[in-house]
């Protein structure tokens, strides 16, 4: 018997460090790693010793031959990995089943190395991660700050309610909350309850890891218009984001929803839309969301594709998922020759190869959805305006004659109640951090923010949106090596401020902080209030729920 991993891998590689046998790729240094999907056993070479099991932080690892029904697949998916991989040999005369890179020191810290005070700023996977290395590595004393009262960024607000084990990462993370070598301010906005100069001028070193909370732009006329929605908005209504309300999205008397975009946030958003609502009942889903679509009329979801099958951005793992779905119908839109055959040619590792399954079927859009649950990918299409109860888009069945490279095929217009944007996330200026506006990150070397001495960043606002949530480990090493490196150097300007200045600092300029014990006391109540609801949890979804809340007062929702 051999272990497989399954979708709610979040590539944070703690699996491959407890593996005794190297059968676990792609490592953290493989080329291939922050580039795959999510890592693969070899079945060939595991033993069986359910290591990697016992330390996911998700629960992704299980016996292939107790997938649980829908996770079948992923024995395969893991075998196929190696299927054209070079065969790793094991060392002639050597006790090691496999070949070992030769031992790596990237850092070598003086015995005399003193403590230093980083400020973290943001509670999402990058910050987390960061704060663990130093931690975990270094005598640093951490400063957490989040500007939110309660702690998790992308992992309470960004994974979908449906995928409970991967937010389970959150547990990992939350043991670092009440280090002793760690004081919390959540609560407390940088730029605005105190600047980044204050921040810097108490500590040694200050680490930005505030992601990338808005969203890039279609650019085309009617964007703004009312039921046209960006898709990092309905994600954080459904997860109970307090700056988003709970009547931020409408769902009333609208059948058929078009998603433009096919990444893994379309594919979740689609999910959600269509997901029976018992089945979200079970999650941690906002109450709001899930009142909203016990009442829906949405049947259909349309994902709008500008691109062929062959070129799908989401992950084998969500489309895999998409299509094992209680209850709903795939589709793929047969209005153009080119989307078929681009299955039917897709090799067995193609994600495209994963529609075979789906119904082909030329979708009239005159006629109002049915009433069956289906999600409709409709391939070669692109928005070109978003219109009075509809979108208009490319790819129409007016076209004449077939479709090809010298031929566009002309304009359709699919009725909806409600379009959603999810083209993908993009980071904002930071303070007076220098910004590219085209990358939408801040301009760093290895995370070092240049002509900013002690500054650094971390995740999405370094890197750009990209990458699971495990791929913030690798950029939170490079940049906690950066910043140690600089210390070692002796570059880091010395602060002129203490740790007790900024704890009175921050609290007379924000109006509520929350510490780690406030944050535990959030966690106590809505934890209770799942259990009245016989649900895991129920989130508080507004700001001043959170801070009665933290202050062990109970407030009527609302």
């Amino acid at each position: 018997m051999t272990y497989a991993i399954t979708q709610t891998c979040c590539n944070d590689a703690t699996c491959i460090a407890v593996c005794p046998v190297n059968c676990i790729h792609p490592t953290p240094e493989e080329p291939d790693f922050g580039r795959t999907e999510m890592l693969y056993i070899d079945p060939k070479s595991c033993i069986d010793c359910g290591a990697c099991a016992d330390a996911c932080p998700v629960d992704a690892i299980f016996p292939a031959d107790a997938l649980r029904p829908g996770q079948e697949a992923y024995a395969a998916v893991n075998a196929a990995f190696y299927e054209d991989r070079a065969p790793r040999e094991a060392p002639a005369g050597g006790p090691v089943f496999h070949a070992w890179g030769a031992p790596a020191f990237e850092r070598s810290l003086p015995s005399d190395f003193g403590p230093l005070r980083v400020a973290v700023v943001g509670t999402g996977p990058a910050g987390m991660y960061a704060a663990e290395d130093l931690l975990l590595h270094t005598g640093a004393e951490v400063t957490l700050i989040d500007r939110l009262p309660v702690a998790g960024g992308l992992v309470r607000y960004g994974v979908a309610p449906d995928h409970p084990a991967t937010k389970r990462i959150g547990d990992t993370f939350a043991r670092f909350h009440t280090h002793p070598r760690v004081r919390m301010y959540l609560g407390v906005q940088v730029g605005t309850d105190v600047t980044d100069e204050e921040l810097a001028a108490h500590h040694d070193a200050v680490v930005y890891a505030v992601g990338a909370a808005g969203d890039r732009r279609l650019g085309i006329p009617g964007e703004e218009r009312t039921g046209s929605v960006s898709a990092t908005a309905f994600v954080a209504w459904y997860n109970a984001h307090p700056e988003v309300g709970p009547d931020a999205i409408d769902l009333s008397g609208t059948e058929r929803v078009v998603v433009v975009g096919a990444g893994n946030v379309a594919l979740d958003v689609a999910r959600i839309l269509v997901a029976a609502p018992e089945t979200l009942a079970a999650t941690d889903i906002a109450d709001h969301a899930l009142a909203a679509l016990r009442a829906s009329a949405v049947r259909e979801v349309v994902l709008l594709a500008r691109r062929g099958p062959e070129d799908l951005s989401c992950t084998a793992p969500e489309l895999l998922a998409l299509g094992q779905l209680p209850g709903v119908r795939l589709v793929v839109d047969d209005h153009d020759p080119r989307v078929w055959a681009a299955v039917e040619a897709a090799e067995p590792r193609d994600k495209a190869a994963l529609l075979r399954g789906a119904v082909r079927e030329r979708v009239d859009w005159a006629r109002p959805p049915g009433g069956e649950r289906r999600i409709v990918f409709r391939f070669h299409s692109a928005p070109e305006e978003v219109c009075e109860g509809a979108i208009r888009v490319t790819g129409g069945a007016d076209a004449s004659g077939p479709a090809g490279p010298d031929r566009a095929p002309g304009p359709a217009e699919i009725p909806a109640g409600l379009v959603l944007r999810a083209v993908g996330y993009r980071g904002l200026p930071v303070a007076d951090l220098p910004f590219d506006e085209t990358t939408g990150t801040v301009p760093h070397t290895g995370g070092r923010v240049e002509g900013r001495p002690g500054t650094y960043v971390v995740g999405w606002i370094k890197r750009g949106p990209s990458g699971g949530i495990g791929a913030n480990r690798t950029c939170a090493a490079e940049t906690v090596g950066t910043l140690l490196a600089d210390a070692v150097a002796g570059v880091l300007p010395k602060p002129a401020g203490t740790a007790r200045g900024f704890d009175r600092l921050a609290r007379s300029r924000a109006r509520h902080v929350v510490d780690a014990r406030g944050l535990a006391a959030i966690e106590r109540a809505e934890r209770a209030r799942g259990e009245e609801a016989g649900r895991p949890r129920v989130k508080l979804g507004s700001l001043p729920e959170l801070v009665a809340a933290a202050r062990g007062r109970r407030r009527a929702a609302g």
